[in-house]
C-alpha cells in the first residue's frame, strides 16, 4: 500500500495529476484546490489513500494529513464514495467541515454534487462522535467562509483561487459583503 509519495510534477489534468517517482509516473486523483496549487510546482509531496477495488488501483492524493484522515473519515459513511469525498474537500476545508459536524450544519455539504440533504444529515450524525479524533493544526488552516467562496465562484473563479482569497481575509470583518470586496481586492494583486 502507498502512503506517500515525494516527487516532480508530470503532468496535472482535470481531476488528477501524474507524480514522478524516479521516472515511475502516479497517476493520483486530487481535489480541485490541490490542482490547482500543484500546477505552478515543480517538485511535490503528497499523503496517499489507496483505493484496491476488482477492477482498479486508484491513489488519492492529499498535501495535508487533516485532508487524508478527513477523506478517510467520509469514505467510513455507507454511500459516500472516493468522488464525492474528493468533491467535500474542495468546497471546505477539513476544519470547516469539522466545524459543521460540531455544530450539526450539514448545508455544506449538499453543495457537493451527489450528496443530497439525507446523505449530508447522515454523514454529520454518523461524525459526529468521530470528529474530535482528528486533530486539526488551527494554525496552519483558514476556516473557509463558504459564502464567500461561493460568490466568487459564481463570479468565475475557479475554487481553488476563491479558497486562496478567503485565506486573506481579515478575522475582524463580519459582513459578507466586506469579505467579498476584501477577497477580490487580494485576488487582483
Amino acid at each position: 500500500m502507498i502512503g506517500k509519495l515525494n516527487g516532480k510534477v508530470d503532468l496535472v489534468h482535470n481531476n488528477f495529476a501524474i507524480i514522478d517517482v524516479c521516472g515511475l509516473g502516479y497517476k493520483v486523483f486530487l481535489t480541485e484546490v490541490s490542482l490547482g496549487r500543484i500546477t505552478a510546482r515543480e517538485e511535490i509531496s503528497l499523503f496517499i489513500h489507496t483505493n484496491v477495488k476488482e477492477d482498479h488501483i486508484h491513489l488519492y492524493g492529499f498535501e495535508s494529513l487533516e485532508e487524508l484522515e478527513m477523506f478517510e473519515l467520509l469514505l467510513s459513511i455507507s454511500g459516500v464514495g472516493p468522488k464525492a469525498g474528493l468533491g467535500i474537500l474542495t468546497i471546505a476545508s477539513p476544519m470547516t467541515i469539522k466545524n459543521a459536524i460540531k455544530k450539526g450544519e450539514p448545508g455544506i455539504l449538499t453543495k457537493v454534487s451527489g450528496i443530497g440533504k439525507k446523505t449530508a444529515e447522515r454523514i454529520v450524525l454518523e461524525l459526529s462522535n468521530k470528529i474530535d479524533n482528528i486533530t486539526i493544526n488551527d494554525d496552519a488552516e483558514v476556516e473557509t467562509d463558504y459564502e464567500v467562496v461561493e460568490a466568487l465562484m459564481a463570479m468565475g473563479y475557479s475554487v481553488a483561487e476563491a479558497r486562496e482569497a478567503n485565506k486573506s481575509i481579515p478575522k475582524e470583518l463580519s459582513d459578507i459583503s466586506d469579505k467579498i470586496k476584501f477577497a477580490l481586492k487580494s485576488m487582483k494583486k
